[in-house]
């Protein structure tokens, strides 16, 4: 009496295309991740509870500790930052205007760039704050 062999059918995937999917996202997201930028202005941002962690592309004025005013990263005085806002904000009813002021920067001057921002028509701005550190 002859027994029959079972065979056996291997059937192999191949996952070389799905390594190099893999390493070319991998790659993909290492090269982009060093081309976001900070803007080189240097402002420490105050704490907050209730800070959000988002990174949205708006525009941006930053004030520093020293008073000086940037709107997108260019030098704007007080008296000129209602018309470079005019200016940039191309649509002020969608656009959204985010003010970066250094924890150590003048409340007033901080009073006085909403001021210009309202004049300049924008209603849709945040004040942005650094997320608080908790210790625990």
């Amino acid at each position: 009496m002859e027994f029959e062999r079972k065979k056996y059918n291997h059937s192999h995937m191949d996952i070389a295309p799905l390594v190099d999917v893999v390493f070319l996202l991998l790659l993909f997201f290492m090269l982009t991740s060093h081309l976001m930028q900070e803007p080189a202005i240097k402002i420490k941002l105050p704490e907050s509870k209730t800070a959000e962690a988002k990174d949205e592309r708006v525009k941006t004025i930053l004030i520093t500790k020293d008073g000086e005013i940037y709107f997108m990263d260019k030098r704007v005085d007080l008296n000129k930052l209602q018309m470079a806002i005019k200016e940039g904000v191309k649509d002020i009813q969608i656009d959204f205007l985010r003010i970066k002021a250094d924890r150590d920067a003048d409340v007033g001057t901080l009073i006085s760039v909403i001021d210009e921002v309202r004049l300049g028509g924008v209603r849709n701005y945040s004040i942005v704050t650094e997320k608080e550190k908790t210790g625990g």
